[in-house]
C-alpha cells in the first residue's frame, strides 16, 4: 500500500512539473515575461541542475531588463561545482546587453578556457556563441576543440559561419573537409555549395570554388577532385570541360563503368550541347567492351544527327540503322535498336507500315514482362500515328493491366485516354483521366489533369463538342509531326471560336508549335495573350513559365524572364512549375541562398 501511495505521489509531482514547464514556455513565447518568470523561478528551485530552466529564467530577466538579478543568478551558478561553460557566455551576454564590452570579453574568454579543460565542450560553447551571433568566438570554440581532440569535427558548423561572414573560400574548404573525411554525404555538401554558385563561370564564387578544388587536387591527387570539378563544370553548363574531367576519372579508375559518362552525355543532350554529347558517346563506343553500352551510345549519336535533319541526312541515318541491325541483330538483347528504328521509320520517314511489322516480329521474341510492355507501348504509339486507334488501345490496355502499380502502367492508361481523345471518345477518355489525377508520377498527374479539364470544360459549354473535336484533330496532327497543318487547324479554332473556353488551350498549343519552328515573336504574342486575357485560367501559369523560358533561353531578355518567374512564385504557388520558376528567378536575381 505504501509503495502504491509513493508511486501516486511521484506521478502527481511529475504532472505538476510538466504543467509548470508548459506554462513557463507558453507565457515566454507569448511575450508575457512577468508570468513566465514566476514559473521559471519555481522550476529552477525544484530542478537546480536543469540548465534549460536556468537559461529560461535568465532570458526572462533580460527581457524584463532585470540585469542585476540575471547577473546574481549566473554568478551563483558559475560558483557551483558542476558549472556548465555556457553560463559564462550567458553572463558575458548579460554584460553585452548593458553595453559593458570589457566585462563581456572576460566571461567569453572563460568559456573558451573551459574547452582547454574538456574539448567536448566545443559544440555547446560554439553553438551558444552562434546563437548570439558572436561568430568569431564560435569559430574559436570549434577550431580549438578540433585541435585539442582531432576526432571531433565541426566543419559543418564552421562552413555555415564562414558563409554568414562572407568568407566563401574558408566555407568551401570546410564543406570539402566533410567529404574527404566522410562525415556527411556528398549530395548534402553539394546541395549547400549549389546555393553559392551560379550558371555563370565568371561568377566570383564559381571562380573561387574552382581555385579551392584545384588547390586540393595539387596537395592530394585524388579522383574526388576530378569528380567535384566535373560537377562544377556541369553546373556552369561547360560540358566539354566536364568531359575532360570524366575522361580522367575513367582512365584512373581501373575497371570503371561508363555510367558517369553516359549520364553526362544525356545532360549535354538535354541542354542541346550536341557537339559535346557526340564526343562523349564516341568515346564510350571506342572504350566499351559491352555491346549494350556501345549500342545505346550509337543510338544517342543517331538522335543527335536527327536534330534538324534534312532528307539527305535521313537517308544516311536509315543506312546507319541497317548497319546496326546487321551488326547487332534482332533479338531480345537489342530491343532498344528495334524500337528506335521503328520510331525513326514512323515519326521521321512517315512510313508506319514497316515499323508496325518490325515490332510485331519483336513481340515473338522470348521477352520478359517489362520487355513486352516496352514493345507494346512503342507499337501503340506508332498505331496512333497511323490512326489505327482501336488496335493501339488494345496494346495500351494490355500494358496497363500487366503493370497496374508501375509508372509505365500509369503511362499506358494515359495513352488510352489520349488515344480515346484523338478518336473523339471523350467520355471514356475522362473516365481514365480521373484515375490518373492521383498518379504517383507528378508529370502524368499534371498532364491528366490538364486534359481532363480541357474535355470537361469544353463539353459543358458546347454540347456538340465542335471546337473540342477540332482541337483533338490539331493535337493529333502535332503528334504526327505535321506542325504546319496543326498550326493552321488551331488558327481555325482561334478565328471561329473566339471567346470560348477552348481559346486559351488553342493559343498555348499553337505557341508551343510556333516556338518549335523558331517563330519566337509569334509564340511570344500567344503566350502574352493568355496571361493578359486568361490570367485566372488554368493555363496562366503554363504561359508565364513558357514566357520566362522563352526570354531566358531564346531571346536573351533576362529581366523579362524574371518578371514571369516571379508571377508564378507569388500568384501560382500550387503550380507544377513553381520549383523551377523559383530556382530560375533566384539565379537571375543573383541570390546566394544558404
Amino acid at each position: 500500500m505504501r509503495h502504491f501511495i509513493f508511486l501516486i505521489s511521484c506521478f502527481i509531482l511529475q504532472a505538476s512539473y510538466s504543467q509548470e514547464d508548459f506554462l513557463a514556455k507558453q507565457y515566454f513565447n507569448n511575450g508575457d515575461y512577468e508570468k513566465a518568470v514566476v514559473f521559471y523561478e519555481k522550476l529552477v528551485q525544484k530542478n537546480p541542475r536543469r540548465t534549460d530552466y536556468s537559461e529560461g529564467l535568465v532570458a526572462c530577466y533580460q527581457q524584463l531588463e532585470r540585469y542585476t538579478e540575471a547577473q546574481d543568478f549566473l554568478s551563483k551558478k558559475i560558483k557551483e561545482t558542476y558549472a556548465f561553460p555556457t553560463f559564462f557566455i550567458e553572463l558575458g551576454y548579460n554584460y553585452t546587453l548593458q553595453n559593458q564590452p570589457d566585462q563581456s570579453t572576460i566571461y567569453y574568454d572563460k568559456a573558451i578556457q573551459k574547452i582547454e579543460e574538456n574539448p567536448n565542450f566545443g559544440y555547446s560553447v560554439g553553438y551558444r556563441f552562434q546563437k548570439y551571433a558572436l561568430l568569431d568566438y564560435a569559430i574559436e570554440a570549434y577550431t580549438r576543440a578540433m585541435a585539442l581532440k582531432p576526432d571531433l569535427n565541426y566543419d559543418f558548423q564552421l562552413a555555415r559561419i564562414y558563409g554568414e561572414q562572407g568568407n566563401i573560400e574558408k566555407m568551401y574548404q570546410s564543406y570539402l573537409n566533410l567529404i574527404v573525411e566522410g562525415r556527411t554525404s556528398r549530395s548534402n555538401v553539394l546541395r549547400n555549395l549549389d546555393d553559392f554558385i551560379s550558371e555563370v563561370p565568371s561568377n566570383a564564387n564559381n571562380i573561387l570554388l574552382r581555385k579551392v578544388l584545384l588547390q586540393n587536387a595539387q596537395k592530394n591527387p585524388d579522383i574526388l577532385w576530378n569528380e567535384l570539378l566535373s560537377w562544377l563544370f556541369i553546373q556552369q553548363k561547360q560540358y566539354k570541360s566536364a568531359f575532360g574531367q570524366e575522361k580522367a576519372i575513367y582512365k584512373r579508375s581501373e575497371g570503371a563503368s561508363l555510367d558517369r559518362l553516359n549520364n553526362l552525355g544525356q545532360i549535354a543532350m538535354e541542354d542541346k550541347d550536341h557537339e559535346s554529347a557526340a564526343s562523349i558517346y564516341k568515346f564510350m563506343i571506342e572504350n566499351s567492351n559491352d555491346p549494350v553500352t556501345k549500342l545505346n551510345a550509337e543510338l544517342h549519336i543517331i538522335d543527335i544527327e536527327l536534330v534538324d535533319a534534312n532528307d539527305k541526312k535521313l537517308d544516311a541515318v536509315e543506312k546507319k540503322f541497317n548497319e546496326l541491325v546487321r551488326e547487332y541483330g534482332n533479338d531480345s538483347r537489342t530491343l532498344q535498336l528495334q524500337i528506335a528504328y521503328a520510331n525513326f521509320l514512323t515519326f521521321k520517314k512517315e512510313t508506319a507500315t514497316p515499323a508496325i511489322a518490325m515490332l510485331k516480329e519483336s513481340l515473338k521474341l522470348p521477352l520478359g514482362r517489362m520487355g513486352v510492355a516496352y514493345v507494346k507501348m512503342a507499337l501503340g504509339n506508332i498505331l496512333v500515328f497511323d490512326q489505327k486507334f482501336n488496335q493501339a488501345l488494345i496494346y495500351f490496355t494490355q500494358v496497363q493491366k500487366s503493370l497496374k502499380n508501375d509508372v509505365l502502367g500509369q503511362d499506358a492508361r494515359f495513352k488510352v485516354a489520349q488515344t480515346s481523345f484523338y478518336k473523339g471518345d471523350f467520355d471514356w477518355a475522362l473516365t481514365q483521366l480521373k484515375v490518373l489525377r492521383g498518379s504517383t508520377s507528378q508529370l502524368i498527374a499534371n498532364d491528366a489533369m490538364q486534359l481532363s479539364l480541357l474535355i470537361s470544360d469544353n463539353s459543358l459549354e458546347d454540347s456538340t463538342q465542335t471546337a473540342l473535336k477540332k482541337y483533338a484533330r490539331a493535337d493529333l496532327l502535332a503528334y504526327q509531326n505535321k506542325n504546319k497543318e496543326s498550326i493552321e487547324a488551331l488558327e481555325d479554332i482561334l478565328q471561329h471560336h473566339k471567346g470560348e473556353k477552348i481559346e486559351d488551350e488553342a493559343l498555348l498549343k499553337q505557341a508551343q508549335l510556333l516556338e518549335n519552328q523558331k517563330s519566337f515573336s509569334d509564340a511570344e504574342f500567344n503566350y502574352k495573350k493568355i496571361v493578359e486575357f486568361y490570367a485566372d485560367g488554368i493555363l496562366a501559369d503554363d504561359a508565364h513559365f513558357a514566357l520566362g523560358e522563352l526570354y531566358r533561353t531564346k531571346l536573351n531578355q533576362q529581366e523579362k524572364a524574371k518578371v514571369h518567374y516571379e508571377k508564378i512564385i507569388y500568384n501560382y504557388q500550387d503550380s507544377y512549375y513553381f520549383p523551377k520558376a523559383r530556382k530560375h528567378f533566384r539565379r537571375l536575381r543573383g541570390d546566394a541562398i544558404n
